[in-house]
């Protein structure tokens, strides 16, 4: 994106220490009889220059505090330097949370599902795009008014995907799709719907109370990635803050084929969904961490 440059160098008080000049990724800064200005005409809006004087000398007004004031705890506003955090800690939180799938009947409040959307803009975001869009369900009734229309929907695909020679034509015109939906997913979704129906037990959300749904608005360099970055600050946040969390990739799914479920939830047709975080007090107690599949990086020596 090509932004008009709106940061603000106080000359008076500038040393002439060039470090705004370094850390520019846009090259909009430069030095001049020895004191910062503004020499070019774009800006990522990044904040790089106001975060690097040493003196306070430069400002992004379009930066708000307010942003990220949080109302469920106060924020430390100190940078903290590398290697300062303990990351046996940090490895601790991210191995901790687990995906949640049993929630207690207790709502969550608002104010906590607004810090999570606050902590999930500290995401980095390619050029500083920060296009993406974040949809609260804050109460059950709210995820419910999703999930009925969504377990419909499902409830017709697994019609079409019993039919064998729908799943043949579609695949002779190169649409797999549904062929796919039918050996990986048909039958699990519909002992989720069978049990719904019989039980009442929703295995959709999981019985969530609440839910966040990210996406992004037409402009970003990388969309997805965005949003996806967003949502992991987003669910460790959460377990920081005593929530389960769930990442509900068939709410994904649908909405990118749905564009009337896409609007019912209040999102624009011209925003695009990449995730759905199921959230809540977690019913759940566990013991220990569990391991991981084994990976064997690949180097590229040049």
């Amino acid at each position: 994106m090509k932004l008009p440059v709106k940061t603000i160098i106080r000359q008076d008080q500038c040393i002439g220490c060039g470090e705004c000049v370094r850390v520019c990724p846009t090259r909009a800064i430069g030095l001049t009889d020895g004191v910062a200005r503004i020499v070019g005409d774009r800006s990522l809006y990044c904040g790089h220059c106001v975060a690097v004087c040493p003196v306070d000398a430069v400002e992004l007004p379009l930066l708000a505090d307010q942003a990220l004031a949080f109302s469920s705890f106060t924020a430390d506003d100190r940078w903290l330097p590398y290697g300062q955090p303990d990351p046996a800690q940090l490895v601790r939180l991210m191995r901790s949370r687990r995906s949640c799938r049993n929630y207690q009947d207790k709502p969550v409040a608002r104010e906590l599902l607004e810090d999570l959307v606050k902590i999930g803009i500290t995401a980095p975001s390619g050029t500083n795009s920060q296009r993406w869009t974040f949809t609260i369900l804050p109460t059950r009734k709210a995820v419910m008014a999703l999930a009925n229309p969504i377990a419909d929907f499902f409830r017709e695909l697994n019609a079409k995907a019993a039919k064998p020679w729908l799943r043949w034509l579609l695949k002779a015109l190169g649409k797999p799709d549904l062929d796919i939906y039918y050996k990986e997913h048909l039958e699990s979704v519909r002992e989720a719907l069978a049990e719904w129906e019989a039980t009442g037990r929703e295995r959709l959300f999981h019985g969530a109370p609440a839910a966040i749904i990210v996406g992004s608005k037409p402009g970003a360099s990388c969309p997805a990635e965005d949003a996806l970055l967003a949502s992991g600050q987003i669910i460790l946040a959460a377990h920081a803050m005593g929530l389960g969390s769930c990442l509900i990739g068939y709410v994904v799914a649908v909405m990118k084929n749905q564009p009337k479920l896409k609007r019912l939830a209040g999102i624009p047709d011209a925003e695009t969904v990449y995730a759905c975080i199921a959230l809540g007090w977690p019913e759940e107690t566990w013991q220990r961490q569990s391991g991981r599949l084994p990976i064997t990086p690949r180097y590229f020596e040049g």
